[in-house]
């Protein structure tokens, strides 16, 4: 792993479309429920989260509609988080103008599993656009240790798309480390293929961390993916091994390679493990039974985890188990994004340790 750069005013800054969750409580479905609660959230912010909760300073770079409600609700949000944030206030244009996102989700319950609706319709963060940022003053006068990217966010539109790639070269051009969870959806990528795929290999070769699972480095970067293997996520180690191997065969500039292993028993109890490829050398964390109260956010919560490791510049073991801890962690939180106390909650976690602290 390159050097992590000292001197920095922020550890990690992001770019993300904030937007609001909806859902109704007690793991009902959205068809049944009367009341509803609504959550400000975004992926890549889930993945800040565990460092902003954990005291490293935090830049949230996106878009706001002036004047809603709704925006001021995020702000207030990433405030309560201990983030800092900057973008463009775009004027809404009428009721038929801009908007944040809105996420509709239910839980799932046991059996019956989680289902989510994607309402982005006007968002104003598919307007996000390098100009609307003072890129040398981030990354040059205050610095920046590492700047986290999702392909969320450079897949919702030309624009962010450019936007994500001219941010990975500024922060490369200045000693800030690059991370990148590819994040496919291929509601995102219909009839853009040759396109993102383009962005998304460029932004790859600089990168230092890269995250994915097995369709996101198959379908973002076309890199052949893991036998069928037996039954089981335990049972497909290998073959993922392998698969990772061959995307550092294609982006060998990349230090640190890194994927979550999820199988799911039901709704509230699954089978999660990781792997971690950094600097020629594997850990793996061995798929083990949690407990989820809302798997949504899990993911991020494993990326966040992985990413306040190395700023902390501990040892890759722990890069890997802090990460894992962080993600199981998440699903035992209503809100998309863990909010840990302390270091300690997460070991504990890692341990098995959900004993009464008196």
């Amino acid at each position: 792993m390159k050097k992590i750069k000292n001197g920095c005013k922020w550890a990690l800054v992001v770019p993300s479309s904030m937007g609001v969750r909806i859902c109704p409580p007690d793991g009902q479905t959205v068809e049944s429920g009367e009341i509803f609660k609504m959550q400000v959230t975004s992926a890549e912010t889930n993945v800040a989260s565990i460092s902003s909760y954990l005291g490293l300073p935090v830049k949230v770079l996106t878009a706001f509609v002036k004047d809603s409600p709704i925006a001021s609700l995020i702000k207030k949000n990433l405030r309560s988080r201990g983030m800092d944030y900057e973008g463009p206030e775009v004027l809404q244009g009428g009721p038929w103008g801009y908007r944040h996102q809105f996420n509709i989700a239910d839980s799932g319950f046991g059996s019956r599993g989680p289902r989510v609706q994607n309402d982005r319709a006007g968002e104003v963060g598919r307007t996000l656009n390098i100009k609307d940022f003072d890129i040398e003053r981030i990354f040059g006068d205050e610095g920046a240790a590492m700047l986290h990217l999702s392909g969320l966010i450079a897949a919702l539109s030309p624009e962010t798309g450019r936007f994500c790639l001219e941010l990975a070269r500024a922060a490369k051009k200045h000693g800030t480390l690059v991370s990148f969870d590819l994040n496919f959806r291929a509601t995102f990528w219909k009839g853009r293929e040759t396109e993102l795929h383009e962005i998304f290999s460029e932004i790859a070769s600089i990168s230092d961390v890269l995250i994915g699972n097995e369709e996101d480095y198959q379908l973002c970067l076309k890199i052949k993916g893991p036998d069928a293997g037996g039954k089981g996520v335990s049972a497909k180690i290998d073959s993922f091994k392998k698969m990772i191997e061959n995307v550092q065969s294609s982006y060998p500039n990349v230090s640190v390679f890194a994927t979550t292993l999820r199988e799911v028993i039901d709704a509230n109890k699954h089978m999660w493990g990781a792997i971690m490829l950094s600097e020629g050398k594997w850990q793996e964390v061995e798929p083990r039974e949690i407990h989820v109260l809302d798997r949504i956010g899990g993911g991020d919560g494993f990326v966040g985890g992985l990413l306040y490791a190395i700023l902390r510049g501990w040892e890759p073991e722990k890069w890997l188990q802090f990460g894992w801890a962080s993600g199981a962690l998440a699903t035992t939180f209503l809100t998309d994004y863990a909010q840990p106390a302390d270091e300690e909650m997460v070991w504990s976690v890692w341990s098995g340790n959900a004993r009464v602290r008196r």
